[in-house]
């Protein structure tokens, strides 16, 4: 199994050397989707659920989970991360679907992916937990990589 980088010549999970890596801008974009009913639509924009603005709670958790992966993911590096973006859309077409998209950026030897991942994981979760008073209901669905750029493997772009 030694041809497998993530395995160890025993065949046991190792977190990866990076350290022949060459150093670039990395970026990857994530998102997220949280089906809502239409009472938590209205309470998140018009601010009147009980325990605050949920979308900006939302928002500094992502970036503290961004900052954190590498502590709740076991062999994820961690990374000195140079910026953190994340942004919320509401599509209200019949359904109402709260798009979560968390951007992280840094320049290292690896992918920043997982700290874009988690980062719209835990802005969803954030939403859920300061709304579940009004429906537990809620639904967190279609957690993707949307695009990532640098690195060996080069860019990707979900279609």
């Amino acid at each position: 199994m030694s041809e497998f980088s993530h395995f160890n010549q025993e065949g046991r999970a190792r977190m990866v050397d990076v350290s022949d890596k060459d150093i670039t801008v990395r970026t990857a974009v994530a998102k997220s989707i949280l089906e809502v009913t239409p009472e938590i639509y209205q309470g998140i924009t018009e601010g009147t659920v009980k325990k605050g603005d949920v979308l900006a709670v939302a928002q500094v958790s992502a970036v503290m989970a961004a900052k954190n992966t590498a502590q709740i993911i076991p062999m994820c590096h961690p990374l000195p991360l140079s910026g953190i973006d994340v942004s919320f859309t509401w599509e209200t077409g019949g359904s109402y679907l709260l798009h979560i998209t968390a951007t992280v950026k840094t320049t290292g030897r690896t992918g920043v992916e997982m700290e874009a991942l988690t980062a719209a994981s835990a802005a969803a979760l954030t939403i859920y937990d300061m709304c579940k008073a009004l429906d537990k209901g809620m639904i967190i669905r279609d957690t993707q990589l949307m695009e990532k750029t640098g690195g060996k493997s080069g860019d990707y772009r979900r279609n």
